[in-house]
């Protein structure tokens, strides 16, 4: 069973990215074949300075690392260090209907958001469409807001398949159900758009900032909380065990205690869950050749995998002569 799984190379990843996304993400390691890119090539439809996203593209490389993708077990490389995936783009552009674009909501969303309307973002899901196929992905873990790009792949592989027979993989997208929505600081969901997040890594006196602006009622010291419908409770979820989440529930129902320390609690817990991967940052910070060493494995590996797949493409349509 293949995963594959496209990481957008954004900059700061908050709690929101991790307990949504990643750490599903690094836990398939264990469930099948992870293919994980960072998907540079798309990040080129909204970043247009140089540094920033060679910046992005580093810093979402050493964050993923600490945060236990293992190249041993894994396959993780920068989109743009396998090129093969630009030639299939082409190709299947060919066998896509430019109606099937234009029903893709995320393209409309961004337009309508005022993002500039152009080529690269109108095209976008062919490109997506690529990395899925030239890879054989059997599953492709997404939001609900990705899944019409997944069937938009297998719409595009089956018009493929029905020119030039069974060659494309047909992918299947994975939404898992149990995963909610982490609340922001102001209790609508963690978005770095909403200006809510409370970050993964970063200084401490930064965190505790974002952790002590979490919206709560406003009972005094020496009333008694309701915990059921509390922001900082339901942040604590993430990090508290039964036994430990019983004892909050108390302290909240005994008065003499304020949202100040139960927001001290929850910091004290989101730093001790982070620590060992705040430790393996640093070092990875500090070795930006061993980043680039280990991403170079990835692909090599990816690569091996595009040009015997792409092979078979070319020779399927007519470009191996």
């Amino acid at each position: 069973m293949r995963i594959l799984s496209g990481i957008q190379p954004s900059g700061t990843i908050h709690i929101g990215n991790y307990f949504g996304m990643i750490k599903k993400m690094i836990e398939s390691q264990d469930d099948g074949e992870l293919f994980a890119f960072i998907a540079s090539y798309h990040a080129l439809t909204s970043v247009k300075d140089k540094e920033f996203l060679q910046k992005n593209i580093f810093e979402a490389a050493v964050n993923f690392l600490a945060l236990g993708m293992d190249v041993e077990k894994s396959t993780f490389w920068v989109q743009s260090d396998v090129p093969e995936v630009l030639e299939l783009y082409w190709i299947l552009s060919n066998h896509t209907p430019m109606g099937l674009l234009e029903r893709a909501h995320s393209y409309k969303d961004k337009t309508a958001k005022g993002i500039a309307s152009n080529h690269g973002l109108f095209s976008y899901p062919v490109l997506m469409a690529a990395d899925i196929l030239l890879f054989d992905s059997n599953i492709v873990p997404v939001g609900k807001d990705q899944i019409q790009h997944v069937e938009m792949a297998r719409d595009i592989a089956n018009t493929f398949n029905n020119t030039y027979g069974d060659i494309l993989t047909m992918p299947l997208s994975k939404v898992d159900e149990n995963v909610k929505s982490v609340p922001g600081t102001d209790g609508a969901k963690m978005s770095k758009s909403y200006g809510n997040t409370i970050d993964m890594f970063g200084s401490k006196k930064a965190i505790k900032k974002q952790v002590m602006k979490i919206v709560t009622d406003s009972k005094e010291l020496d009333e008694p909380k309701e915990w059921e419908n509390c922001n900082v409770y339901t942040l604590c979820k993430l990090f508290m065990d039964e036994d430990e989440l019983k004892a909050l529930q108390k302290r909240y129902e005994t008065p003499g205690e304020g949202y100040g320390h139960f927001k001290l609690t929850l910091l004290e817990k989101i730093n001790e869950y982070f620590a060992p991967y705040e430790q393996k940052r640093e070092y990875l910070l500090n070795h930006p050749q061993e980043v680039k060493d280990m991403l170079q494995i990835g692909a090599k590996k990816a690569r091996k995998v595009a040009q015997e797949k792409l092979k078979i493409i070319r020779d399927a349509v007519g470009l191996n002569y």
